[in-house]
């Protein structure tokens, strides 16, 4: 199935996160560009030993990324590079495969350029744990409104949980700076918080550095019963595979 047409919410997105949503992201935003600076570049492994992508367990119940609320972030350190991640040229996405009334088996696709983020690199090049994107779910748009409004309303809860964060804690099969002007694959290790539920997850990426922009795409795998979301059995819907695959096309900027 052709993934719909999705228009980037753009100026929109920004109106859709007034009062507490706004605050919230400029403070995920805030927090993830000054932590950068507490954690160690992620740890390069053997390409061959990586994962495949999806849940790997559940992280640690102290998160090195948190600034407790009587402390001062600590700036970034001397020589970390800063690339903020460009909304209106971002996307993210899911899919899952069901099958529906009188029309059989079919790929759902819901797309939303509502992302934000930062990634960071040491003076060395290497990237740096801490770095973050954070998703606005309630944009999320597939070919039927219909479908939309059930995930929002009833799988996803929106309103209650509005975001998807990831964290980086390390990377595995990088084992030098990304070269300039080149595709590098390798693996994303993180923390992947979705319906109040977190999981530190494996994800598939492809990087291109070219001097000040950054570009490339990841894409994870992982059942709905592992964030605690109920799979949607209502309409047309005959039969849902509860494996949902995420994916981001990401273009960052040196900020």
């Amino acid at each position: 199935m052709t993934p719909p047409h999705v228009s980037s919410p753009g100026s929109g997105f920004r109106r859709r996160l007034a009062g507490p949503a706004a605050a919230l992201l400029g403070i995920a935003l805030a927090l993830g560009l000054v932590l950068g600076g507490l954690a160690p570049a992620a740890v390069a492994q053997d390409a061959a030993q990586t994962p495949t992508p999806g849940v790997l367990g559940t992280p640690a119940p102290t998160d090195p990324c948190a600034v407790p609320a009587d402390q001062t972030p600590t700036p970034l350190a001397e020589g970390t590079e800063t690339y903020a991640i460009v909304s209106e040229d971002s996307k993210a996405r899911y899919r899952v495969e069901e099958e529906l009334a009188q029309i059989g088996a079919t790929t759902a696709v819901g797309e939303t350029a509502a992302i934000i983020g930062q990634i960071l690199f040491s003076a060395e090049g290497m990237p740096l744990a801490c770095s973050r994107f954070d998703v606005d779910l309630r944009t999320l748009q597939s070919d039927s409104s219909r479908r939309d409004n059930y995930l929002y309303s009833n799988t996803l809860e929106t309103e209650q949980f509005p975001l998807a964060t990831f964290i980086l804690t390390g990377v595995e099969g990088l084992d030098g700076p990304l070269p300039d002007g080149e595709e590098t694959s390798f693996t994303l290790i993180g923390n992947l918080t979705v319906h109040g539920v977190t999981h530190l997850i494996s994800w598939e990426a492809k990087v291109t550095r070219d001097g000040d922009e950054l570009s490339g795409t990841a894409l994870t795998r992982w059942e709905m019963p592992q964030f605690a979301i109920e799979p949607p059995r209502a309409g047309p819907v005959v039969s849902l595979d509860e494996t949902v695959q995420l994916e981001v096309d990401i273009v960052a900027e040196r900020a």
